[in-house]
């Protein structure tokens, strides 16, 4: 588990949930009958896949099939057998269950935050262990932001919603911690030296990683450093696109922090 970071902010992570729901709400509400079933930029899923993929891992939060389905080796894989089943449901269908799941997952989130279940570990697939709270709400955030702003508006052409930095600040709370995960469960040649990664703006921060994941940055001086903004992440650092391609700054050991950016595919 991710437990070298910062304890997230819970009654941030809370109203971000509550906010970035009902914005894809309205988003979804807005679409008219083409664009629903029109495809989204993720290869094989349409707009309406999309939602019926957000309702069902909310879904899955709360019942115990989601326990069950948590355990399977392969995230990606558990994904697609829900997205299937919502192909045959209406439209009526998919947004009552999203509207119906997102709700009872905010009002979990909302009683498990101020107790011990909190910090109880639970495993996510291949992605390791999170603390309770963190799973239900940063998992569900980082799908909400990222799926509407880098899958849903794009496929559209449609103007990509705002956010702000506690929003920001709650995706990349979930983020950090899958690449914690991910950095300590294959850690680079190298990255024993130490490298520091700086997402700049609103929501932004400093991680120093090692090969024992991420921490909160500190006095150590890193081998290599790594500079980008913080609304570009959820873009290159799920491989939508190529951290090359995007504002990324290196410093010091440039190969051993692009050797480590080459990993970075939080999903």
């Amino acid at each position: 588990m991710a437990n070298r970071l910062p304890t997230p902010d819970l009654k941030n992570l809370h109203a971000a949930f509550r906010t970035e729901s009902a914005v894809m709400l309205e988003f979804a509400n807005s679409l008219t009958s083409a664009q629903w079933n029109a495809p989204s930029k993720a290869a094989g899923w349409s707009i309406a896949d999309m939602v019926g993929h957000i309702g069902s891992t909310a879904h899955n939060m709360y019942i115990p099939a989601g326990l069950q389905a948590a355990r399977q080796p392969s995230l990606e894989v558990v994904n697609e057998g829900p997205v299937q089943v919502r192909r045959a449901w209406s439209r009526e269908q998919v947004m009552a269950e999203f509207e119906t799941a997102t709700g009872t997952s905010a009002r979990m989130l909302a009683f498990v935050r101020h107790t011990p279940l909190r910090a109880v570990p639970m495993r996510l697939n291949e992605l390791g262990k999170f603390p309770m709270a963190l799973l239900v709400g940063g998992a569900l955030v980082f799908d909400l932001h990222t799926h509407l702003r880098h899958d849903m508006a794009p496929a559209l052409g449609l103007q990509t919603p705002p956010t702000d930095g506690n929003r920001m600040r709650a995706v990349l709370d979930w983020m950090t911690a899958v690449l914690s995960n991910q950095t300590a469960m294959a850690p680079v040649s190298g990255i024993d030296a130490g490298l520091t990664l700086t997402l700049t703006g609103p929501g932004g921060g400093t991680w120093w990683i090692d090969a024992d994941g991420l921490a909160a940055a500190g006095s150590h001086a890193p081998a290599a450093s790594i500079t980008a903004p913080a609304i570009t992440f959820p873009d290159w650092g799920t491989q939508r696109s190529s951290w090359r391609d995007a504002d990324v700054e290196l410093a010091g050991d440039t190969d051993l922090a692009a050797l480590y950016l080459n990993t970075i595919n939080v999903i």
